[in-house]
């Protein structure tokens, strides 16, 4: 089991590793619209723990161009550990 940690709220959220963030982020106030990766609304910054999500697909990298330390919310896995987002 996994945590996702919101910086602006200092809440944490368990989730099963493997298991998008998309819906722990959305009850946490990451706004949604397509869910696909192609509006980009759902933009996160990752400020520990890159290295706990899974993989940039290549919807994210057609939108954020620069893989760096955004991401979009509804394409991340959490593989395992702790992640520390913003939004």
């Amino acid at each position: 089991m996994g945590k996702l940690i919101f910086e602006d709220t200092d809440d944490e959220v368990e989730v099963p590793d493997g298991s998008p963030i998309a819906e722990a982020c959305e009850e946490a106030g990451v706004p949604f619209a397509c869910t696909e990766g192609i509006c980009g609304t759902c933009v996160i910054e990752v400020k520990e723990g890159m290295e706990n999500l899974s993989s940039f697909t290549q919807e994210e990298e057609d939108f954020l161009g620069n893989l760096d330390t955004e991401r979009l919310a509804c394409q991340c896995k959490l593989k395992n550990g702790c992640v520390k987002i913003t939004f």
